[in-house]
């Protein structure tokens, strides 16, 4: 099936770190350094600034927001207009922070670059995923990943999956009942050579948004590919929500470098209709 997206928002900076969330699309202009939300009328509304760049976003079970803030390597709390240190990540983390997903229980597994890749010249080096319990404390549940990306838990709470963009592949965790990863394997490996930002559904197929081919992908566990979306731009993050959790919202933009970014303001939120739902967290 062709599929054709529809933009519900353009002029946005960077989209990234979409989440459905109280009947609103929510997510992170990252270069233009606030969290946003929309509505499916295309209603969108600052909800706070974020100095240091925000990415991942999630809610405690009481409903508070958290924030990753990327450059300071900190997790954030939104206290009515005010942003609280959740936890300094800086001495765990190897780069920026990156995307996160939160658990039922308020538990924040946060990803990092790893290396700044924006640098000229760069050298690759392995990133963490750092647990962050509601009360702050912090610890490294998975190391010598390759860019962990969009991250996603099974509805039982019991897996969690990590795109790690630059090996080209979706990688499964055990979760143990403190929160711990163990029995890492690879879930999927990607045809179109990177991913970013994922989402599941209630069949078990992961949604992946790949920058390099303009598309947003459906894949099954062991790799085979179900469905596609093509975009006129590169893909960087996807979420299904709406009322039945069948929309499928989709960040794209015609770069991530954030200088560029902040120039050009191509950022979009696009839409397309799928027939299985959305399922698990976020």
């Amino acid at each position: 099936m062709t599929r054709t997206t529809k933009v519900l928002l353009d002029g946005l900076s960077f989209p990234e770190g979409p989440r459905w969330h109280n009947g609103k699309l929510w997510f992170s202009d990252m270069h233009a350094h606030r969290v946003m939300t929309l509505d499916l009328d295309g209603r969108a509304e600052t909800i706070v600034e974020v100095p240091q760049q925000p990415s991942g976003l999630g809610w405690l079970p009481d409903g508070r927001l958290l924030i990753v803030s990327m450059l300071d390597r900190r997790l954030l709390r939104l206290e009515g207009a005010q942003l609280i240190e959740v936890a300094d990540l800086k001495a765990l983390a190897t780069c920026h922070c990156n995307d996160m997903v939160v658990d039922a229980q308020g538990r924040a597994y946060v990803g990092n670059f790893g290396f700044d890749l924006n640098e000229e010249g760069f050298e690759f080096r392995h990133a963490e995923i750092i647990l962050v319990s509601p009360n702050g404390n912090a610890r490294v549940v998975a190391d010598e990943l390759s860019f962990p990306n969009g991250t996603v838990i099974t509805p039982d709470g019991r897996t969690l999956i990590v795109g790690e963009s630059f090996a080209a592949r979706l990688t499964a965790f055990d979760i143990e009942t403190d929160g711990s990863l163990t029995n890492r394997r690879e879930w999927a490996k990607l045809e179109s050579g990177t991913c970013d930002g994922i989402c599941l559904d209630a069949e078990g197929a992961v949604w992946y948004a790949s920058p390099v081919s303009n598309e947003c992908i459906r894949v099954a566990e062991g790799g085979r590919i179900l469905d596609r979306v093509p975009l006129a731009m590169q893909g960087f993050a996807c979420m299904l929500g709406g009322p039945d959790r069948r929309t499928l919202f989709i960040c794209t933009a015609n770069d991530s470098n954030p200088a560029r970014c902040r120039e050009a303001h191509s950022g979009r939120i696009e839409i397309v209709e799928v027939e299985v739902p959305g399922a698990g967290w976020p």
